[in-house]
């Protein structure tokens, strides 16, 4: 497979604009690990906008990265094993030390909490049971992580099983034209508006249906798009129609909410519509953006591959830094737009720090993600 710059920019941004949506976590009337005081009805609608996609954007991105491993190592059996190491290792790693301080902060601020960091962390974290409502321990962000190991098990389980070329060509068929865009819309308005309408995520992996039906799916449209030329191609077409289609969607999206706030019970025949517009612009948003990566990004610069290399720690980290950084900020009682400058500063130079500290330390490179560097021996 040669090398498309585009979708790595495409990785780059997605989690790049995902640091910056949990900041805005902050703000929103949702429901978060910390608030600021300066909670805002309004910041909904710019959440809005990414809302739909940007986590189904992250599996299809994924897809395609793993097709790009998969024809870089030795064999199916060496694929997985790279993928156990690079996911698994962080992710117990982010349990044990990197989220702690997430669910500590909940409970001093929500459930008045007393204890000390370290006391919570030696006595209560590790306790495999509830508190104050919360799992303990938890993997908070990290679920991602659980999902996307989840998926490349099963997919790694059909690599074996389906011998041929016969699925790629079937997919190349079938996405080579309108139905690149149509055919998942048509599968998420059944999912959002018919199957489980307005259903919310768990992020608990058992039981949490919604989410695998949504995001395996996009996980194996992305493995397969990495060896389908009509499908790009068919991107590449049809990109400004799925720009537009998402476009109007979100605007439908805001109408519904502007008219139906939180605080006003909603009649349930809008769900149906809200349904339908939340799977347009999921699958339309996506289209388009990779439509753009395919057309306008893909090319190289000197930035990419450190980019590229550094987005899984930063995603690791940067929770955690929002968090301890906002809870620091609450007695100061700053702004709402000091205290969105102040912890977006932070989480870039506390997410650049944990990056370059980690991959310097040549034990720390597998817990946040990167390669081992090879040994004296083998060099």
């Amino acid at each position: 497979m040669n090398r498309h710059f585009g979708m790595d920019w495409l990785r780059i941004g997605a989690f790049a604009l995902l640091i910056v949506y949990h900041i805005g976590m902050v703000f929103v009337p949702w429901n978060f690990h910390v608030k600021s005081l300066h909670v805002e009805n309004w910041v909904r609608l710019p959440m809005l906008a990414s809302n739909a996609w940007r986590l189904t954007l992250l599996f299809v991105v994924s897809g395609y990265a793993s097709r790009a491993l998969l024809a870089r190592s030795s064999g199916t059996a060496g694929f997985f094993a790279n993928r156990c190491n690079r996911l698994l290792v962080p992710l117990l790693f982010g349990i044990a030390v990197i989220v702690p301080p997430q669910p500590w902060v909940e409970l001093v601020t929500k459930h008045g909490y007393a204890g000390s960091y370290w006391t919570f962390w030696t006595h209560d974290y590790f306790r495999f049971g509830k508190l104050a409502g919360l799992s303990l321990p938890t993997w908070n962000h990290l679920w991602f992580v659980v999902y996307l190991w989840v998926y490349t098990t099963v997919l790694t389980l059909g690599v074996v099983v389906v011998r041929g070329q016969w699925l790629q060509r079937a997919f190349d068929r079938i996405f080579s034209g309108w139905a690149v865009v149509l055919l998942p819309i048509a599968w998420l308005v059944f999912v959002h508006a018919w199957w489980m309408r307005m259903v919310g995520e768990t992020q608990a992996l058992w039981g949490d249906w919604i989410a695998h039906v949504t995001y395996f799916p996009a996980f194996l449209f992305g493995f397969g798009l990495a060896r389908s030329e009509p499908a790009m191609a068919a991107i590449g077409r049809w990109w400004k129609f799925g720009a537009i289609a998402a476009l109007l969607s979100y605007l439908c999206i805001i109408g519904i909410e502007l008219r139906w706030p939180a605080d006003v019970p909603t009649p349930r025949w809008v769900y149906t519509p809200y349904g339908i517009a939340h799977a347009v612009e999921q699958w339309g948003a996506i289209v388009a953006l990779i439509g753009i990566a395919e057309r306008h990004w893909n090319r190289d610069h000197r930035w990419r591959p450190i980019l590229t290399e550094a987005v899984f720690p930063f995603y690791l980290i940067h929770q955690t830094i929002i968090v301890l950084v906002m809870y620091a900020l609450l007695p100061a009682g700053l702004p709402g737009w000091v205290e969105f400058a102040c912890l977006l500063a932070a989480t870039i130079v506390g997410c650049v720090a944990f990056y370059w500290i980690g991959r310097s330390i040549a034990p720390l490179r597998p817990l946040i993600g990167l390669r081992a560097l090879p040994s004296k021996d083998s060099a």
